[in-house]
């Protein structure tokens, strides 16, 4: 079982936090009966910060939510979370976070075995799928793997930009870098979903639907060894379940 809304980003265009998405957030957590969301704000370092700012946003959605860091019984609180929110910042902090506090297994079946919406932005999105080697933070802590929570068997490559052919960056563009990340020798390495800035992907049991709020927005996926491929906003994309 599979209940995700997985967005690429917070913010669009100096807008107000998750704005973009109010309709969506709202119509994915009253689908499937929610009032009540348990935010994990691990991506950041000050979590009663990060808490606040999604709290409001939440309550203007008409739902509540409390950040786990302020329950006295983690666990509990997981088993017994309505649904779930992981929200951006660095994906490594989160990741080995959560692997610290030894919450990541307690998640996972909770989503998979259970049926908790999961919701997630950014580093959150990138969490929910096979590993975060495709994120574009600094690894500024080390967790002890890179596997994340596996909903989805293949990367996601958040905030996805395309290179800029009169930009005077001598760096490498993301396509440079997932090519990398795909030309490893002998490990048979994921599909990579290039998610634009305004887009996410609505996850239901083993369908997967692109969506976005700018119109004529496409995701890019690149499989390894192959031709890169653009996916226009309400594509199918349940065949990467199969690869």
């Amino acid at each position: 079982m599979r209940k995700l809304l997985l967005l690429s980003t917070s913010v669009l265009q100096n807008g107000k936090y998750l704005y973009y998405a109010s309709d969506v957030i709202k119509a994915f957590f009253a689908e499937n009966g929610v009032s009540k969301i348990v935010f994990i704000p691990y991506a950041a370092h000050d979590h009663d910060a990060y808490e606040k700012k999604v709290k409001e946003a939440f309550s203007e959605f008409g739902l509540e939510l409390n950040s786990i860091h302020k329950s006295d019984n983690l666990l509990s609180t997981v088993k017994e979370a309505q649904g779930f929110f992981v929200g951006g910042g660095n994906t490594f902090l989160l990741l080995k976070t959560l692997y610290d506090l030894n919450l990541l297994e307690a998640i996972k079946s909770r989503v998979l075995q259970d049926g908790i919406p999961y919701m997630g932005s950014s580093a959150g999105t990138n969490l929910a799928t096979i590993n975060i080697c495709t994120t574009n933070d600094m690894p500024i802590v080390c967790p002890p793997t890179l596997d994340a929570l596996g909903f989805l068997p293949f990367n996601i490559n958040p905030h996805y930009l395309d290179h800029d052919p009169t930009s005077k960056h001598m760096g490498e563009s993301r396509e440079t870098r997932i090519s990398e990340y795909h030309g490893i020798p002998n490990v048979k390495s994921p599909p990579v979903l290039g998610l634009r800035e305004g887009s996410w992907l609505q996850v239901k049991d083993d369908q997967i639907s692109l969506k976005g709020s700018i119109p004529n927005q496409t995701a890019r996926l690149f499989l390894r060894g192959q031709l890169t491929k653009e996916h226009e906003v309400n594509s199918d994309l349940s065949f990467l379940l199969q690869m």
